[in-house]
């Protein structure tokens, strides 16, 4: 997985150019539930769009082109995968895995890394593209087209994430949504929402249990 994105993470990273109001729709969801303070790590920090953004200073990728560009962007970016993460326990107030999970091998291993460091009542926030949305099915389409990228992704329903953290180890649970409308069709921020079903990036969080 690791060297698609290092072949292409010059067009993973204009992407977000090209799709400003997506990418700053994405952020204002996020908001709503990221923690206003504490240190933070961005598993699959890619190239530090989101990371930079939303002052979230520690990231770790697979792909060294694209901590690279994490890198200059003034986060500090490891190499490394969501498996094995090179952190001490209870090391962070909170971790983001933004879109990520579509593309590791084992994703409950990641979740089972991410409670890891995290710190007592330690909050995950993690966004997707949801799988039983309107874009969702988009994005599956592309990836039978065999798309360079959403042709090794592995989508997830709302409902498998909610699953995937309550077996992990994860509770109060909470969620927004944003992108309403296909991708093409947005020319301004849209307004996040509370809840899933309707728009087809959902960010879902919750809080570390005191036992798994």
């Amino acid at each position: 997985m690791k060297n698609i994105f290092n072949s292409h993470y010059r067009k993973y990273d204009s992407w977000y150019k090209r799709n400003k109001f997506v990418y700053l729709s994405e952020l204002s969801a996020i908001r709503k539930i990221l923690p206003k303070k504490g240190k933070g790590l961005e598993i699959g920090v890619g190239t530090g769009r989101f990371a930079c953004a939303l002052g979230i200073t520690a990231g770790i990728d697979p792909s060294k082109k694209m901590i690279g560009i994490a890198k200059k962007r003034g986060i500090d970016a490891r190499l490394g995968s969501g498996e094995h993460l090179p952190f001490k326990e209870d090391s962070f107030d909170y971790a983001a895995i933004i879109i990520t999970l579509s593309f590791v091998k084992n994703p409950i291993g990641v979740l089972k890394e991410a409670r890891r460091i995290l710190r007592r009542n330690g909050k995950i926030i993690i966004g997707i593209i949801d799988k039983d949305s309107f874009l969702g099915k988009l994005y599956q389409k592309k990836k039978s087209a065999k798309h360079i990228f959403y042709r090794q992704a592995s989508f997830f329903s709302v409902k498998n994430i909610t699953d995937l953290l309550k077996r992990t180890g994860f509770d109060k649970l909470s969620f927004y949504q944003t992108l309403f409308k296909p991708s093409g069709n947005i020319d301004s921020i849209e307004r996040p929402k509370k809840g899933f079903g309707k728009g087809g990036f959902v960010v879902i969080s919750a809080h570390k249990k005191g036992h798994p």
